[in-house]
């Protein structure tokens, strides 16, 4: 910013000797995409983001796997669950792509919770990871919201 705009509204200080001198001017604000990438590098790893709840794209990203349909309704209906009691939600229910690439792409992203919504689902229960410790356990469905709602806390 320079003088420019100091000379412009004529904004002066008095110096050690007592005269009057513009004042240089300058603006040094963060912005919101220098925190967003001081974020991103803080609490990154080798595999890849790990967002703060705060500012995650999702509080959760489901990665519903296999071939048949019940792992995709039910990682949908789960979506739907989680939403209705506010916690934002990533659905990966892409059907051509192998579950290992739906793993590597949600440790990429880095939402705080990852849960699969697979194998499992035979014993009804999912898995839910936590994303920033890298923990992780097989818990009933029925007590999936519970769960999630409690690791976001």
């Amino acid at each position: 910013m320079g003088r420019k705009y100091a000379q412009a509204l004529n904004l002066t200080v008095l110096d050690n000797n007592g005269k009057s001198q513009v004042v240089t001017m300058g603006s040094y604000g963060i912005g919101v995409s220098r925190a967003v990438a001081a974020i991103a590098e803080q609490t990154s790893d080798a595999i890849g983001l790990n967002w703060p709840a705060e500012i995650a794209p999702a509080k959760v990203h489901i990665v519903a796997t296999g071939k048949e349909d019940l792992p995709f309704d039910t990682a949908f209906k789960l979506g739907e669950d989680l939403e209705a009691i506010g916690i934002s939600v990533m659905l990966d229910d892409r059907r051509d792509a192998s579950a290992g690439v739906k793993f590597k792409d949600a440790e990429l992203i880095g939402n705080p919770i990852i849960v699969v919504v697979g194998k499992a689902l035979a014993d009804g229960k999912i898995e839910v990871r936590v994303r920033a410790t890298g923990d992780k356990s097989e818990v009933a469905l029925g007590d999936g919201l519970t769960t999630i709602s409690s690791l976001l806390k």
